[in-house]
Order: structure tokens, then C-alpha cells, then sequence
């Protein structure tokens, strides 16, 4: 497979893998407006009670369990609201992008970059590997989404130069 085939195939997967995690967090984001802090604690009860135990010393169950308990409804309102932009930022930009629309490029490079910087931001604060690995991941996404976009503009150049331009 040629080098630029592969980049192609690469953007393809992480642009429609965004689109995914886009899409999750709507759903994510409007669950979380609907739902009583109560509810998300019963929940939390009891998907971590079995867990614990087993092992009182769950660092995934415990980090849940903490997690829950230092929520607020503003913290809650915050989360969903994010969610909901983030996501829907999200699904608009990858859809263009798998359109192939010219702006998206440069919007998606600017959105995730943005992204990647808030991740950095919170990273700074809480130490989340998650957070860390995310942010690699939108590094490669960034990556990808401007290779993808020279490989279009080169392209269109070469169409335009041999007149085959649409």
C-alpha cells in the first residue's frame, strides 16, 4: 500500500472513530441533563458493588465511587452542557471532513487542537493517564487531518493543472 493510500485509510478510521465518540458524547451529554444526581449515584452503588467486594481497594471502582459523590448539579449541568458542544462540535466537523468540505480541514485542525489543549489544561490538574493518552491520540488525529488535507490540495492542483478539474 502506498504511503499516502495508508494516510488516507489512517484519517478515514480516526475521522470516523471521532465521529463515534462525537456521537457518544450527545448521547452522554443528554442523559446527563435528564438524570437526578440520585439516579447516578444508584447507579454508581450498584455497578461498583460487586467490585468492591471482591476487592475493597478497586482503583476503577473507588475512583467511581469518588467521583460520584463530589457531584454537584452544577457540576452536573457543566458536564452535560460540555458534552453535548463537544460532541456536537464533533459530529459536524467529521462529517465535513468525511465530505470532504475544503474548511472543514482547517476548523477540525483548529477545534482539536483546541480540544488537545483543554485535555493538556485539565491534565496539568489531575495527573488522568487518560487524559494523557486522549491527548496523544488528538495529536495523531491533527496529524492525520493535515496530511489528509495537503493530499486533497495537491490533488486539486494536479486536476487544475491538467484541466480535469470538476
Amino acid at each position: 500500500m502506498r504511503p499516502s493510500r495508508l494516510t488516507h485509510l489512517l484519517f478515514d478510521i480516526s475521522a470516523i472513530s471521532k465521529g463515534v465518540d462525537g456521537v457518544l458524547e450527545v448521547i452522554g451529554g443528554t442523559i446527563l441533563f435528564f438524570i437526578k444526581p440520585a439516579q447516578i449515584h444508584t447507579v454508581v452503588r450498584l455497578l461498583t458493588q460487586h467490585e468492591l467486594s471482591r476487592d475493597p481497594h478497586d482503583r476503577i471502582a473507588n475512583m467511581l465511587l469518588n467521583g460520584e459523590q463530589h457531584l454537584t448539579v452544577g457540576t452536573q449541568v457543566f458536564a452535560a452542557s460540555y458534552l453535548l458542544w463537544h460532541g456536537a462540535i464533533k459530529v459536524v466537523l467529521v462529517t465535513a471532513l468525511l465530505l470532504q468540505k475544503r474548511w472543514a480541514y482547517p476548523a477540525a485542525i483548529a477545534a482539536f487542537t483546541l480540544f488537545l489543549v483543554y485535555q493538556l489544561y485539565r491534565y496539568s490538574h489531575t495527573f488522568a493517564p487518560t487524559l494523557l493518552a486522549l491527548s496523544v491520540m488528538d495529536v495523531v488525529v491533527i496529524v492525520l487531518t493535515w496530511l489528509e488535507y495537503r493530499r486533497l490540495q495537491a490533488l486539486a492542483a494536479a486536476r487544475l493543472a491538467t484541466g480535469t478539474a470538476p
